[in-house]
């Protein structure tokens, strides 16, 4: 069911997900009188931008790039050996300044010609890291559980490009969705929005940003990993786990919140969505494990959201880590019970029966 014309990047665009690193010194006029400081640093170091030479150890940290022989008795399976029983098709959605590359997963249950209802995804990964290719095994069963089909869209990232600009590719992927998403064998009249970790904070702000610029609401939000404030230090679950933090730790933060917001106000409601009018918030589910340092936060958006009548479910399983719902049989327990409690939010939403699913 998807518009072939889909699957290719059009002729005179680009895919604007595909990281190509900056220059330092690009942005920097030759008459600037700073030029000769920066030469003398340049014959020191590459890159001369202290952004430059952090990002790089976060990108190779993140896809384990000095690792080069794991054990294969920790090796997960992989989201295809998990979750098999769906059709997956590489697409490319129009953004304001070119194409997005995305994944699209369409359960096998579903009937060949029916118009399902969709759930637009992003990836997490600091802002700045990852792709829609890590997270198969979310989508996946988010696809599968929710009966739906899910959208999984690439965006830029932090540092080259900070805040808005991965929320406009969001913003602009979720616009087309509404309109076009017959083209992908969707329904564009149900649509939910979902993430993990930093793909979370996108979809926590879509309902605020749409409303903003009168665009329909998300139908549903799905938080994994719920980040929602980017004032993290003021809660106690940061301030005990943070500084020792494995994977998730204060030093990252710090790095990934001046990379996506660099003069942006930490405060702001498209960046932390706990911070915005949510007195017509859509129905949501999001959780946290209780060893993540952001989950006060998580709990104090739902406290918000409950203070204001919303309809909010929310599972925070003990001593789990950020990202616990993200390796196939880890934490199969409480994977099975968030997946299932995010794909009952998404059936309600869209009005749609368990057997439908």
């Amino acid at each position: 069911m998807i518009d072939d014309r889909l699957r290719s990047v059009p002729e005179g665009l680009a895919d604007v997900t595909v990281v190509v690193e900056a220059d330092p010194l690009a942005d920097i006029d030759p008459g600037d009188p700073s030029l000769v400081d920066y030469r003398v640093i340049a014959n020191n170091r590459v890159p001369v931008a202290l952004r430059d030479i952090m990002i790089a150890p976060v990108r190779t940290g993140y896809i384990g790039a000095d690792r080069v022989k794991p054990d294969p008795d920790l090796v997960p399976p992989s989201g295809a050996e998990a979750v098999p029983e769906v059709d997956v098709d590489e697409v490319f959605l129009p953004v304001r300044d070119g194409v997005v590359r995305s994944l699209v997963y369409r359960p096998r249950s579903a009937a060949p010609d029916e118009a399902l209802p969709v759930v637009l995804y992003f990836h997490g990964g600091g802002f700045t890291v990852g792709s829609c290719d890590d997270t198969d095994y979310l989508t996946r069963r988010i696809a599968v559980e929710s009966g739906a089909l899910v959208v999984s869209a690439g965006y830029r990232l932090a540092p080259e490009h900070p805040f808005p600009v991965p929320l406009d590719d969001a913003m602009d992927v979720y616009r087309w969705l509404r309109a076009e998403a017959g083209r992908l064998g969707g329904d564009p009249g149900r649509v939910a929005v979902a993430g993990d970790s930093a793909g979370s904070n996108f979809a926590a702000a879509l309902p605020l940003r749409a409303r903003d610029e009168g665009q329909p609401v998300p139908d549903a939000v799905v938080l994994l990993g719920a980040f929602v404030d980017f004032q993290a230090e003021r809660y106690p679950s940061f301030q005990r786990l943070a500084p020792r933090g494995i994977v998730y730790d204060s030093a990252f933060f710090g790095f990934i919140r001046g990379a996506y917001l660099p003069t942006v106000s930490w405060a702001h409601p498209w960046a932390s969505p706990i911070e915005g009018e949510l007195g017509a918030y859509p129905p949501t589910f999001l959780t946290a494990g209780t060893h993540d340092p952001i989950v006060d936060s998580a709990a104090e958006f739902e406290a918000r959201l409950r203070a204001k009548g919303r309809d909010v479910t929310a599972s925070y399983p003990e001593g789990l880590p950020h990202g616990y719902y993200f390796f196939p049989g880890i934490h199969a327990a409480e994977q099975d019970a968030a997946y299932s409690q995010a794909a009952l939010v998404l059936r309600r939403s869209f009005g749609t029966s368990a057997q439908e699913a």
